[in-house]
C-alpha cells in the first residue's frame, strides 16, 4: 500500500537525492579510472543560442566536470544543415574518448530531430532517445534509459521501497520521453500500468485510482488535489513557467502542489524535484555506457 502520513504528504527532496546520486557517480569514476585507465566522457551538441538550452548545457558541462568526466562541448550555428549536423554526430560516434552524445533539444526547423537523433550510436544514446533503446526498454532488453523516467523510478523507490508490486500507477502523459518509457519501467516493476493524456474520459477519477501518479503533461497545476489518492505517491514531472499576481513569474509543475500535498503520502516539489534527477541520470548513463563499451562490470545506480 503507499506510505500513509497523518497531516501533510512528505516532500521528496530531490534535490539532495541527485546530489547524492552524483556523489557516488563521481566515487565511481574514480574506480573506473583506477582499476581501468578508463575516463568517461560525454559529448553535448548545442545548436544555436537558445537561452534555456545555454543554461542547461552549462549545467550539465559543470557537474560532468565535477563527476571527473570528460566534456567535450560542440555549439554549431542554428544555420547548420540537417547533413552537416548528422556528420558532427558521426563523428562523436567514432570517437573513443566519447562514450555519451546528447543532442539538446529543441533542433532548428530545417533539422529532423528524429534523423539526428536516429544518426547516434544507441550504445552513445545517453538520453535513451534512439529507437533501438526505446525498443529495448519495450521487451526488457538492456538499453540505455531516458534519464528522466529513471529519476523518476529512483524517487519513487525511494519512497515505497524496491518492491512496486500490484501498485497501481498511472503515467499522466504519452510522449516519447517521459510518458512512455515511464510506464514500461513501471511495468517491469510489475506495477498495474494505466496511461492517460487529454483524452482519457474522466480523468480525475482515473487518477484517483493510483498509487503512483506520475504527472508529465506540461500543462500548469492540471492535476488538482482532490485528483490525489489519499496516500499516493505522486512525481510532478511538469516544468511550467507562469505569472503571478505581482508581475513576476515564477516555476510551477502539473500538478497543484499545495492542494495535493493534503493528500498524498509523498509528493515532488516544482523546482526541485524530479528537474535535478535528469542531469544526475545523465552521469549516471554515461558512467554505465563507458562501462560496457569497454566490457567492464558497471555499477549498481545504489552504490
Amino acid at each position: 500500500m503507499s506510505q500513509q502520513v497523518e497531516d501533510v504528504g512528505r516532500i521528496i527532496d530531490g534535490k539532495a537525492f541527485a546530489a547524492a546520486l552524483r556523489a557516488r557517480v563521481a566515487g565511481q569514476v574514480t574506480k573506473l579510472k583506477e582499476a581501468h585507465g578508463i575516463t568517461p566522457g560525454l559529448a553535448v551538441v548545442l545548436v544555436g543560442e537558445n537561452p534555456a538550452s545555454q543554461v542547461y548545457v552549462r549545467n550539465k558541462n559543470k557537474q560532468t566536470a565535477e563527476a571527473g568526466m570528460n566534456s567535450f562541448e560542440h555549439r554549431p550555428p542554428d544555420t547548420i544543415s540537417e547533413a552537416d549536423l548528422v556528420a558532427l554526430v558521426e563523428e562523436l560516434n567514432r570517437d573513443p574518448k566519447v562514450n555519451g552524445i546528447l543532442v539538446q533539444l529543441p533542433l532548428p526547423d530545417q533539422v529532423s530531430s528524429h534523423a539526428v537523433i536516429g544518426s547516434i550510436d544507441p550504445a552513445k544514446d545517453v538520453d535513451g532517445f534512439h529507437v533501438t533503446n526505446a525498443g529495448l526498454l519495450a521487451v526488457g532488453g538492456q538499453g540505455m534509459v531516458p534519464c528522466t523516467p529513471l529519476g523518476c523510478m529512483m524517487l519513487i523507490k525511494d519512497v515505497l521501497g524496491d518492491d512496486l508490486s500490484g501498485q497501481r500507477a498511472l503515467v499522466l502523459g504519452r510522449s516519447n520521453i517521459v510518458g512512455k518509457p515511464m510506464a514500461h519501467l513501471l511495468l517491469a516493476e510489475n506495477c498495474t500500468v494505466t496511461i492517460a493524456h487529454s483524452r482519457t474520459r474522466d480523468l480525475p477519477e482515473e487518477c484517483r485510482r493510483a498509487d503512483i501518479l506520475v504527472a508529465a503533461v506540461g500543462r500548469p497545476e492540471m492535476v488538482k488535489g482532490d485528483w490525489v489518492k489519499p496516500g499516493a505517491t505522486v512525481i510532478d514531472v511538469g516544468i511550467n513557467r507562469i505569472e503571478t499576481d505581482d508581475g513576476k513569474t515564477k516555476l510551477v509543475g502539473d500538478v497543484d502542489f499545495e492542494a495535493a500535498r493534503q493528500r498524498a503520502g509523498a509528493i515532488t516539489p516544482v523546482p526541485g524535484g524530479v528537474g535535478p534527477m535528469t542531469i544526475a541520470c545523465l552521469l549516471l548513463n554515461t558512467l554505465t555506457a563507458a562501462c560496457r563499451q569497454h566490457g567492464v562490470a558497471v555499477p549498481e545506480p545504489d552504490g
